[in-house]
């Protein structure tokens, strides 16, 4: 109980600089008073318990569980298993977002307002439902390649210059319509469900291989999920163009 106000109060703090700008511009500048003053207070409560429970339930379930699962798979000593998990893993989170359900359908709404696809919501769907299968293989295949790296001891800022130098190649030639989208892509992807699984993964990897400092190796996994969907979804803009 104790654990759980103390992370109450750290949510608080951690809301209490946004709070404050918000009150600042609104009574200072704007001059105006708060409207709907009581609803506002209590939607900020509501935040502040969400975030509380959100980030303690983090430190309970998924990060153990990732940690465990990463090390039970590495003693088992099978690069199948664990290949597979990896990709699994990145392919389920990432098509479980939020954020990228968001993105996906009002991506969608806007290619059918711009004639690119039929208005229709069949048409709205498949687009919006391809555009989220596509990130979630990118990001799939992303970890997968994090893992290989941990497990290799590849140096990350080659892959990660590598990377970035064929997003910018595959700027030039694709359909200026998919870049935005695809750019958007890799932030949405690392989002409250992506990310604590996938920083278990790599942190709990680093930790059980001989050589590998979980410092050093155990991150970076997120940078790989962020930059691979840039990639694919220009892909699927120039075939789907």
């Amino acid at each position: 109980m104790q654990a759980l106000f103390k992370s109450l109060l750290g949510s608080f703090r951690d809301l209490l600089p946004i709070i404050l700008v918000i009150g600042f511009f609104q009574v200072i500048v704007l001059q105006q008073p708060l409207p709907n003053w009581i609803s506002i207070t209590f939607g900020l409560v509501l935040v502040v318990v969400g975030l509380t429970l959100f980030v303690y339930g983090l430190d309970m379930g998924l990060f153990p569980i990732g940690e465990s699962m990463a090390h039970s798979l590495a003693h088992k000593g099978s690069l199948g298993w664990l290949i597979a998990f990896a990709f699994l893993l990145g392919f389920g989170t990432t098509i479980a977002e939020p954020a990228l359900t968001a993105v996906a359908a009002e991506a969608a709404d806007v290619a059918a307002n711009g004639g690119m696809i039929n208005t229709t919501e069949a048409a709205k769907d498949s687009y919006a439902n391809g555009l989220r299968l596509t990130v979630a293989l990118s990001v799939g295949f992303a970890i997968v390649l994090g893992v290989v790296r941990i497990m290799k001891g590849w140096p990350i800022h080659r892959l990660i210059i590598g990377g970035y130098l064929l997003v910018v190649a595959m700027t030039m030639v694709a359909p200026p319509s998919i870049i935005g989208i695809a750019y958007d892509s890799g932030g949405v992807t690392t989002s409250t469900i992506t990310v604590p699984l996938v920083t278990a993964l790599g942190v709990g990897l680093a930790t059980v291989i001989k050589g590998r400092n979980p410092m050093v190796d155990g991150f970076g996994l997120i940078a790989f999920a962020s930059l691979s969907p840039m990639i694919f979804v220009m892909a699927y803009g120039m075939v789907v163009a």
